[in-house]
């Protein structure tokens, strides 16, 4: 167990950076659709639960220790995230199609977030072969980490519960029709 004075491990550190990534992944993404306005369509969410499934790997290694299958979750997680963004960047690949939402430095989420999971999977191996795996923290940056995580992935959560309600979500969301449901439903 690293001390509370003492520099953690390169594995420690490494988990610990990522999760850094995907919380801030993550974080950008519910920016953009609370502050920005912008609904995830259903790939999106779909990208997303890929990064939560990365994110709770990384988050289990740092409060449980490093073992080969949360590794093994956050690679699944990242692969099938990898998948779903890689078939969005497919479906408006033709020239002339504008894509589908915003674009940061001239490519969209989509691409970016393949992008992210190309560096996690690579992180991810890397951690795997390092021989110190001495991941476990009880630091103030690795609560603050995980505390963050888990709080986002319930914010999203219940973002998506307010956008879909508890049916298919909309192809081209541009309301939050589970928030609808609820005011018709209950009289909110």
């Amino acid at each position: 167990m690293v001390s509370k004075h003492s520099f953690p491990s390169l594995a420690a550190l490494g988990n610990q950076l990522a999760l850094l990534a995907v919380v801030g992944m993550l974080s950008y993404a519910f920016v953009d659709q609370l502050y920005f306005g912008e609904l995830p369509c259903p790939l999106c969410l779909m990208q997303r639960v890929g990064f939560v499934i990365i994110g709770f790997a990384l988050a289990l290694n740092i409060r449980s220790g490093a073992h080969s299958s949360h590794y093994g979750w956050g690679i699944l997680g990242g692969l099938v995230g990898m998948m779903v963004s890689l078939r969005q960047v497919f479906l408006h690949i033709l020239p002339g199609d504008k894509g589908f939402g915003k674009t940061f430095l001239e490519l969209h989420f989509y691409t970016w977030a393949y992008v992210g999971y190309v560096g996690l999977l690579m992180g991810l191996a890397v951690l795997l072969m390092l021989p110190n795996r001495e991941v476990r923290s009880r630091s103030w940056f690795a609560n603050f980490l995980v505390i963050t995580f888990i709080l986002l992935v319930l914010g999203n959560l219940v973002s998506t519960l307010l956008e879909c309600g508890i049916g298919p979500c909309a192809d081209d969301p541009v309301k939050y029709e589970g928030w609808l449901w609820m005011r018709n439903r209950f009289g909110f």
